[in-house]
């Protein structure tokens, strides 16, 4: 079915059916308690799991800062709602990023770090994203190193990585703040447009906003126009994009595109669009093609499941099923549901889940598969454990709020209701 042969809306979406609902609030549980005892390390920060939910390593592992910053996060998440425990979870990740990943000479925040000090220290804009994103949430929890981080991870964020000529961040910088020259990329300035949406609802101060807004407008608006609402991942310092861009590390720069984050985009510009007022009107079109062409181009329609990435001729490339797609593509298909009502939406809604409860739930030791091949089967080229709770755990409590801000906000002004 194309976007356009939408005509009625299926009676009662899931998101709105008790059982579904329901469902959905079992499976959250479950990745808390998944994560909770196991992942976390009596020397600070958090282990890495296996598949079983056992340390990958416990002689003194790299503790990654997006890692860190997730987990209090979704356990600010977990407070919120009023689950016991969490709030020792946020205290201790606070602690780690504030005592062992803030790099107290020359300001910022390592890329990684160990019992020993800097594991990496370099300075990397998708790390400090997330650590903008965990002392916002744990402000919206009441922590008390969430004011002090949030004032200093914005002045570094201001003075080291925002480029106000380009309206985005740069990537990476030395220990001293030496720039890693000739590299821009989009995945480190999504995540920061999410964590400035959940700055703005934390604090209230719209500066915040703005910046998101000029990201989005340079990534989406201008660059993935272009490419008819496919998002480039690799630019040159000037924002030209570049197709032949290649990074061993293809867990964060992939080569090609990435469907998965086409529908992250989906679900935060409309985000971005209720907060700002909706004076974007943009925004909504955007989001609407950006899920589109993730359908038509990422979704695997004779197996399901979103391929990792395709060349710029949208073949598949990377043919593996992550899971973290699907969250995205759930998340996504929820707020355009919500705010631009279609079978095509909903249907999409109810495939991804019926993916997610056939392939992805690991139904053996907990949690979900992070990677399965091509044809469904659990893997781990990329991924060696089960290392994050964050796609999913949104991914879960997305749907049963209102599709109006992020889940900290939402939770704290409506009700759960199932």
């Amino acid at each position: 079915m194309s976007e356009n042969q939408s005509q009625q809306l299926p009676s009662t979406p899931w998101s709105a059916r008790p059982y579904h609902r329901k469902w959905l609030l079992a499976q959250a549980d479950g990745l808390f308690d998944f994560f909770q005892g196991p992942a976390l390390n009596p020397k600070g920060g958090f282990y890495d799991l296996s598949r079983d939910g056992k340390p990958l390593s416990t002689d003194n592992p790299a503790r990654g800062i997006h890692a860190s910053a997730r987990m209090v996060h979704c356990y600010a998440i977990g407070h919120l709602l009023g689950r016991p425990g969490s709030a020792d979870i946020i205290d201790h990740g606070m602690r780690y990023l504030w005592e062992r990943h803030r790099d107290q000479k020359n300001g910022g925040y390592y890329w990684q770090a160990n019992d020993t000090g800097a594991a990496d220290d370099t300075k990397q804009g998708y790390g400090h994203a997330f650590v903008l994103l965990a002392a916002s949430s744990a402000k919206c929890a009441g922590h008390p190193l969430a004011d002090a981080m949030l004032a200093d991870i914005t002045e570094v964020i201001e003075q080291k990585f925002w480029e106000e000529e380009h309206g985005a961040i740069a990537e990476e910088f030395s220990t001293d703040w030496q720039p890693v020259p000739g590299y821009r990329g989009q995945n480190s300035n999504m995540h920061l447009t999410e964590s400035l949406m959940a700055a703005f609802e934390a604090t209230g101060e719209r500066h915040y906003l703005d910046k998101a807004e000029r990201i989005a407008d340079l990534i989406i608006n201008r660059r993935a126009r272009e490419e008819a609402f496919r998002v480039a991942e690799h630019f040159d310092e000037n924002w030209v994009v570049d197709r032949n861009y290649y990074h061993p590390n293809e867990m964060f720069r992939p080569a090609g595109t990435t469907p998965g984050h086409w529908l992250e985009w989906a679900r935060l510009l409309l985000q971005l669009w209720v907060l700002g007022g909706k004076r974007q009107a943009w925004m909504p079109e955007a989001a609407r093609g950006l899920f589109f062409q993730s359908m038509a181009l990422g979704w695997d329609k004779d197996i399901g499941g979103f391929f990792y990435t395709l060349d710029w001729a949208n073949a598949p490339d990377k043919r593996a099923k992550l899971w973290w797609p699907l969250c995205e593509g759930a998340a996504a298909a929820h707020f355009l549901s919500q705010h631009q009502e279609s079978d095509f939406h909903e249907e999409s809604y109810r495939k991804i889940w019926n993916y997610i409860a056939g392939n992805s739930l690991d139904r053996d030791f907990g949690g979900w598969h992070e990677e399965l091949t091509e044809d469904g089967k659990p893997s781990n080229s990329l991924f060696p454990g089960k290392g994050d709770i964050y796609h999913a755990l949104q991914a879960c409590l997305i749907p049963l709020f209102p599709a109006d801000g992020s889940l900290t906000k939402m939770i704290a002004e409506h009700p759960l209701d199932v």
